[in-house]
């Protein structure tokens, strides 16, 4: 038998590749960093960083990334033993662009095939599945065989016990098209008894974009949760016999990305505990804004005791902002002004003069040297020409300092995506709306 786990999580794992420089595209990017990825590791992660018992289930390459996975999730607190390798296919790794607030393209690398869509029931044992507190599982390991058919026996095995978590993770690129992803949704939200998702993901699985009304179609499949996160606008959460809705945590974003991972774990924490579902939606908020204002994803995920600093920061009218160091922006436009060109040609004019002048100056102290009454004369010539050259110069360094300030000048008020900046938006919220790892 194996041992109980507070939570279980099934689903993609992989190797995030982020840039460290914000603001620009990654055919310009210099530095990347490599961290675990994957929203199922996510949320795995996120939940033992409030000291809950996780496993993830998942499959990996047998390469250097696979390997890599085992180890950040032992790292991190998650049982690894549920990861197995599949021989001849690679280790997913996924891409990412970093333009804040709210623009974050993903890049997936997952062909011919990602190893964590060749899970069978073999990897999913029953024992496993009945013994989790919270079993949690993604839309997108329907997308393909063999996975979708593990899926369906592991809820056949769950048993539409509680908390067994269905985050809707509508993907476009995964699937042939919505009509099949609403397909298979439908089908797991008559085996599940928690639903997670934000509105375009609701529009998927039940056809509502209005949160009141995609809540009470998630509960109408006879769930026990339906919580609907709606970015900006904060999230939305009913049961038969409450609706709570929270606002959004100001945070000044970094990268959204990983946002609606941390609220996963986090939401589990709460479930498990038995808190008022107000209090743990609030949580969970907390904790997607906190992610929101850091570079990465797993590694990012707060602890118990930063989200209620982070609340507390809320409450007080504080704005939730990284202590972590910032990753380099790109900065603000550089084209020069008119202002900036004409003052660096005077620049370079008033040098080229001041190189003249010196010149003239060697000549008349050569000449000086070469005679008397001449040589004197000519002594005089050169040192006046001497002077003539360092006025000269000066005139030049100034000019090139206007051409500086002319540039500047134009930089400052340069517009564009690499001028983007940290945009303040609502953050836990925002772990719906903005794209989820």
């Amino acid at each position: 038998m194996d041992p109980r786990y507070d939570v279980v999580t099934v689903g993609r794992a992989g190797v995030d590749i982020y840039p460290l420089q914000v603001g620009v595209g990654l055919e310009d990017v210099d530095e990347f960093g490599k961290f675990l990825g994957g929203t199922a590791a996510n949320v795995a992660v996120a939940a033992a960083r409030h000291g809950l018992r996780a496993a993830l289930v998942s499959r990996t390459g047998a390469d250097p990334f696979g390997r890599f996975v085992h180890a950040a999730l032992r790292e991190l607190g998650v049982d690894d033993r549920y990861v197995t390798a599949v021989a001849d296919l690679p280790t997913p790794v996924t891409f990412c662009e970093i333009f804040p607030p709210d623009e974050f393209p993903l890049y997936f690398y997952r062909r011919p095939a990602a190893p964590d869509m060749q899970l069978t029931p073999a990897e999913l044992p029953a024992e496993l599945v009945r013994g989790a507190g919270v079993f949690w599982t993604i839309g997108s390991a329907l997308s393909e065989e063999p996975s979708r058919s593990a899926m369906h026996s592991a809820y056949v095995a769950r048993g539409r016990a509680p908390l067994t978590v269905l985050d809707l993770d509508y993907r476009p690129m995964f699937w042939p098209d919505r009509a099949a992803a609403t397909a298979e949704l439908e089908w797991a939200l008559e085996h599940v008894t928690v639903a997670v998702g934000n509105l375009d993901e609701c529009v998927t699985a039940v056809g509502e974009r209005d949160p009141h009304r995609a809540a009470a179609a998630l509960l109408e499949r006879g769930l026990d949760l339906a919580v609907v996160k709606q970015g900006p606008l904060g999230v939305l959460a009913a049961t038969r016999d409450e609706v709570v809705e929270v606002p959004p945590v100001p945070v000044d974003v970094v990268n959204g990305l990983g946002a609606g991972d941390a609220f996963g774990g986090a939401l589990c924490a709460g479930l498990l505990a038995g808190r008022p579902l107000a209090d743990t939606i609030r949580f969970a908020n907390a904790a997607g804004a906190i992610v929101a204002s850091r570079l990465e994803c797993s590694t990012a995920m707060p602890t118990s005791a930063e989200v209620e600093a982070a609340l507390a920061d809320a409450a007080a009218g504080r704005t939730v902002r990284s202590a972590r160091p910032s990753p380099a922006r790109a900065p603000a436009g550089t084209v020069p002004t008119a202002a900036g060109a004409a003052g660096t040609a005077a620049g370079a004019a008033g040098i080229a003069a001041g190189a003249a002048g010196i010149a003239a100056g060697a000549a008349g102290t050569a000449a000086g040297a070469a005679g008397t009454a001449v040589g004197a004369a000519g002594t005089a010539v050169g040192a006046a020409g001497t002077a003539a050259g360092a006025a000269g110069t000066a005139a030049g360094a100034a000019g090139t300092a206007a051409g500086a300030a002319g540039t500047e000048s134009a930089g400052a008020t340069g517009t564009g995506r690499d001028a983007g900046g940290d945009g303040r938006v609502g953050g836990g919220g925002g772990a719906g709306a903005w794209l989820r790892r």
